[in-house]
């Protein structure tokens, strides 16, 4: 499982910005693993993972005197197993993730990802006669992927709350990527998916009109969940250091195309202070949708 240690120097701008505005270098070597491995559940391979986070590992160093050695993992599995097993040391996660995590072992919040526009939406095209949740009976739904936060279990939550057998009362296909051209296609009469999912359905049909009859509210940000198995010291060193550091940290993060797209352009920030109890709503969604964690 062990990798190469991820390349730190990906751009000059990067490291100016590091060295200029990080506050003074703390050396957290004497309470925490050195290096420091992380995984994120959302990226597979090597290559990608130095893409994304080749600035961010710069400037964690630098704050931290600890290298940042990341780990390519297949998939969630894999990526709970090494948390459990103390593989890895942190993991760059989601919502449902954590509360599956949190199933299986002892797990932390280091900082989350917060997204004010984070949430579900059902979209229909405007000259539908749908108004509501309650009109999907009978209907055929396309939702994302399964197990997805925003587009498979909240939505799921939502025709539930809504007084939908989701077995019996209408019919759900998990259309992934395709759940966009399903919608513009006429191939289903709804769609379950996040709330910016408005957004590629207007730039695959600039010309069409679309309605929105459902919205859940903000959930939950997308977590780093470090392994409860270490040291206090070091947990509190990484909250306290990562926190002072919090803006250099930031730019450092969306410098790369892949996370400039995923967080930055959707209004993203850090926000520290993050507990399982924030969860909550996550996993009272998991048992109104009768998926089992």
């Amino acid at each position: 499982m062990r990798k190469t240690l991820i390349a730190l120097a990906t751009t000059a701008a990067a490291s100016m910005l590091a060295t200029t505005t990080a506050q003074a270098n703390d050396d957290l070597s004497n309470v925490c693993p050195n290096p420091i491995r992380m995984a994120d559940t959302g990226i597979e391979g090597m290559g990608p993972l130095e893409e994304a986070f080749g600035p961010f590992a710069e400037t964690f160093q630098d704050v931290t005197g600890l290298e940042l050695e990341m780990f390519s993992l297949s998939n969630r599995t894999a990526a709970g197993n090494a948390l459990q097993y103390d593989d890895v040391d942190l993991v760059f996660a989601g919502p449902s993730e954590f509360v599956l995590f949190e199933e299986e072992g002892d797990i932390e919040i280091l900082f989350a990802i917060e997204r004010p526009h984070y949430g579900s939406s059902f979209f229909v095209p405007a000259e539908s006669d749908i108004e509501s949740l309650e009109d999907l009976e009978g209907k055929h739904v396309a939702l994302k992927d399964t197990g997805s936060t925003s587009g498979h279990i909240f939505p799921s939550k939502m025709l539930v709350d809504a007084g939908l057998d989701l077995d019996d009362d209408l019919e759900i296909t998990m259309a992934g990527d395709a759940r966009i051209a399903a919608l513009v296609n006429g191939d289903v009469d709804a769609m379950g998916g996040g709330n910016r999912d408005i957004e590629e359905i207007e730039a695959m049909d600039p010309e069409g009109e679309y309605r929105v009859i459902a919205k859940s509210d903000v959930l939950p940000g997308d977590p780093v969940i470090m392994r409860g198995s270490l040291a206090e010291e070091c947990k509190t060193a990484l909250r306290d250091t990562l926190e002072a550091n919090a803006d250099v940290l930031w730019e450092s993060l969306i410098a790369t195309e892949r996370n400039e797209d995923k967080f930055l352009n959707r209004d993203s920030s850090m926000g520290f202070g993050r507990t399982s109890e924030d969860y909550q709503v996550v996993r009272e969604a998991y048992e109104a949708a009768g998926i089992d964690l």
